[in-house]
């Protein structure tokens, strides 16, 4: 039975995967700094996470582990905190995935790390694959080629870690976020009866549903990379590529008396910025792309997406109903990530840093 440590098993996807493990029978441990411990929409048992700064791993903390996938990082851009260079919140996690990796390499364990379709930023309109040329608009797209780079500098014949290329996430999780488009635009849907985007909605975006991608990692967990260098592989499918506004359409259309607003550019969000201005141009979303997903299914036989877009989406909805989710839950910044850091910080709980001080 293979041992698993999940780094970030207290995040969106965390959470799900270390579940979504346990219930395939793997033995699952796992580390996270606990920013958002107690960030949950529903239960969830966190016995076999332990509370731990990566940026001081370990060699340890690998002992009788069969593979890591290192979830930890920084999940979108920084834009609420008040750091003169934002590149610099994102270096931590670039160190620390390669103290990680190389104690991997040494102790021979599997390295699965999740990067991003966003790497992609701007296309050409074209369907884009693992070989095409990456455009990336944002320090987070940035932070994770920079790590792919890395791990492909330290790979060799035994050394071969798997890198996942996730499309946007969406669908439940017992530490839902609502700041990634699907999620945000059902929530709004359900509590306000109105959708609003702040772009003109004509961007594309591949999406994929979170128990896809919990079904990806496993894959690579058993999968044997011999090829001597790291295999990148984007996770999602080709039929779930969609425009912004198709993304809400999709949500009205299962909300009765449902409506479509288009946001002004200077207002906000549930009183955040939920993006960075530096992504749009006169109300238009720079980042635009559609990936196909194809070599994922030739390296790990039998993957495939069981959730569409408009399946996911109606699931979610009755979920959530099933719940009673309020508007005031929708807009409690637990759910938020950068909401929830920059009140953390504001609380002198962590630093400019991010740094714990302290934790009560």
């Amino acid at each position: 039975m293979k041992r698993i440590l999940v780094t970030g098993s207290l995040g969106y996807i965390g959470s799900e995967l270390t579940k979504y493990l346990k219930e395939k029978k793997y033995i699952c441990s796992g580390l996270d700094i606990g920013y958002f411990k107690d960030c949950k929409l529903m239960e969830t048992n966190d016995e076999d996470t332990i509370l731990h700064d990566l940026r001081n791993f370990d060699e340890d903390q690998l002992k009788n582990i069969d593979a890591v996938v290192h979830l930890a990082g920084i999940s979108n851009d920084p834009v609420n905190l008040p750091i003169p260079n934002r590149e610099k919140i994102y270096e931590p996690s670039r160190i620390y995935t390669k103290k990680i990796a190389k104690l991997c390499k040494k102790n021979n364990i599997k390295f699965i790390f999740p990067s991003s379709c966003s790497v992609y930023g701007k296309g050409n309109g074209k369907l884009l694959d693992e070989n095409s040329n990456v455009n990336p608009q944002t320090y987070y797209s940035q932070n994770k080629l920079q790590i792919e780079s890395d791990l492909c500098e330290m790979s060799n014949e035994s050394f071969s870690p798997i890198i996942l290329r996730l499309a946007t996430v969406f669908g439940l999780s017992s530490r839902v976020r609502f700041d990634v488009v699907i999620n945000m635009f059902i929530g709004m849907g359900i509590t306000t009866g109105k959708i609003i985007l702040n772009s003109d909605g004509n961007a594309w975006r591949p999406n994929v549903h979170i128990l896809d991608v919990c079904q990806a990692f496993e894959k690579a967990i058993q999968y044997e990379n011999n090829e001597k260098k790291p295999l990148i592989l984007n996770v999602g499918s080709t039929k779930n590529n969609y425009k912004i506004i198709d993304l809400a359409n999709f949500v009205k259309e299962n909300i009765p008396g449902c409506e479509i607003n288009f946001l002004a550019e200077n207002l906000k969000i549930n009183n955040m910025e939920s993006e960075s201005k530096e992504k749009w141009k006169n109300g238009v979303d720079r980042r635009t792309y559609k990936v196909i997903f194809s070599k994922i299914q030739k390296y790990f036989p039998g993957y495939e997406c069981n959730w569409s877009v408009e399946n996911g989406i109606k699931d979610t909805i009755k979920k959530l109903k099933e719940i009673t989710f309020s508007e005031k839950e929708f807009n409690n910044k637990k759910f938020y990530r950068l909401q929830k850091l920059e009140d953390l910080r504001m609380k002198k709980m962590i630093n400019d840093d991010l740094i714990w001080i302290n934790r009560n």
